[in-house]
């Protein structure tokens, strides 16, 4: 919700989902509101669409994490030089 009282769309996934409030001061709230008219959209799915990238890319990181850790447990390493290539070609160097 914010602070003016606004509440976040209450798109419920299933009977355990409960409406989240998120207190933002007002100027960060002014600063939503812009971003928003820019856009062409509600302050409340501003923060909805935000949010909801936020969870999908914790989610792909997470899944990457996990993977690295799990070719590490499996002694799949490779060698630094070949790391610094790799990150050279990624960065255009």
């Amino acid at each position: 919700m914010f602070a003016s009282g606004i509440i976040l769309d209450r798109h419920q996934c299933s009977c355990h989902t409960v409406a989240m409030e998120v207190q933002f001061t007002p100027e960060q709230e002014v600063r939503l509101g812009q971003i928003a008219s820019v856009e062409g959209i509600a302050p409340t799915r501003l923060v909805r669409d935000a949010a909801i990238r936020l969870i999908e890319d914790d989610a792909r990181f997470r899944a990457g994490v996990r993977k690295g850790i799990d070719q590490a447990d499996q002694g799949l390493f490779i060698e630094e030089a070949e790391m610094d290539a790799r990150i050279s070609r990624l960065l255009n160097i």
